[in-house]
């Protein structure tokens, strides 16, 4: 799936993998996040924490009808972590990545915690 941007001087599309990829570097970068996960991480029961070239799996991106872009993450985080800070940074980080290295806002950023590590 590719993302359509209309731009003063014509179009850019994007895939969907180089959008994930800017998000999963985003994400992994903040304090308390353990790793992605898979967004059926719960219902396949699978406890793989993605890794730099998977990151796709654990991003969701779509794009509606009046083109504003949301994205879906999929995340662990630590033991001890409060989790709606880690969250909130999140949210700030991915936005402002997006928006400095890919030259388009996000519209929401939506923060999943799929679970805790505890060490």
């Amino acid at each position: 799936m590719t993302i359509n941007i209309q731009t003063p001087n014509g179009q850019i599309s994007l895939t969907t993998d180089v959008i994930a990829t800017v998000v999963g570097a985003a994400v992994t970068d903040n304090y308390g996040v353990v790793g992605m996960v898979s967004k059926s991480f719960i219902r396949d029961n699978i406890t793989e924490i993605l890794k730099k070239d998977n990151y796709a799996k654990g991003v969701v991106i779509s794009q509606d009808a009046d083109d504003e872009v949301m994205v879906d993450v999929y995340i662990v985080v630590t033991y001890g972590t409060k989790i709606s800070v880690i969250c909130q940074n999140i949210q700030q980080t991915v936005k402002y990545n997006v928006e400095q290295l890919l030259g388009f806002e996000l519209s929401y950023v939506n923060v999943h915690v799929q679970g805790v590590k505890v060490d």
